[in-house]
């Protein structure tokens, strides 16, 4: 699903992201409710990027990535923790790209995300790259999703991974 959002730009630098877990409810331009199996996720869209919110078997979880005043967590590289009985595995990583690299990634992660039965994405005013998408899955009794905060004004766009669920044991 794709949408426009109708706020301001609030994130204005990659730098500004933060990262938190279990934080309440934050207030969404958009929402997209999927059932995953047993879980039950929502994509949430922020006008400071996005919240996950997870419930499975009596669990909960919520993951927020956004611009968040007086945060004194910036976005982390990697995490690995457990959550209410779940491990929980988060990767952020930047991407800096030229103009039209730029242009051609934001194109092609807009389509993907848009024609995706689990995908929301939406752009902000001002500028059809500045956007925030988001694609859950669930895989192997685990429930995993991608999401993508792009920043044309830089050239940058920050892509996080999170997958949560039951560990499983290491293939020989």
């Amino acid at each position: 699903m794709l949408t426009t959002l109708k706020t301001s730009y609030t994130d204005t630098r990659a730098a500004d992201l933060a990262w938190a877990l279990g934080r309440e409810p934050l207030p969404a331009l958009a929402a997209l409710d999927l059932e995953l199996g047993s879980a039950k996720l929502q994509l949430r869209l922020l006008g400071a990027s996005h919240q996950v919110l997870l419930e499975e078997e009596g669990r909960s979880c919520s993951e927020t990535v956004a611009c968040m005043p007086g945060s004194s967590t910036p976005l982390p590289l990697g995490v690995s923790k457990r959550v209410g009985g779940w491990e929980y595995e988060f990767a952020a990583r930047v991407e800096t790209l030229s103009d039209g690299s730029f242009a051609g990634r934001a194109q092609e992660l807009l389509a993907l995300v848009a024609d995706h039965p689990n995908g929301l994405a939406g752009t902000f005013p001002g500028s059809p790259y500045a956007f925030t998408a988001m694609l859950a899955q669930r895989h192997e009794g685990q429930v995993r999703w991608r999401t993508w905060h792009a920043y044309p004004q830089e050239g940058q766009l920050v892509v996080t991974r999170t997958r949560i669920g039951v560990r499983m044991p290491a293939s020989l």
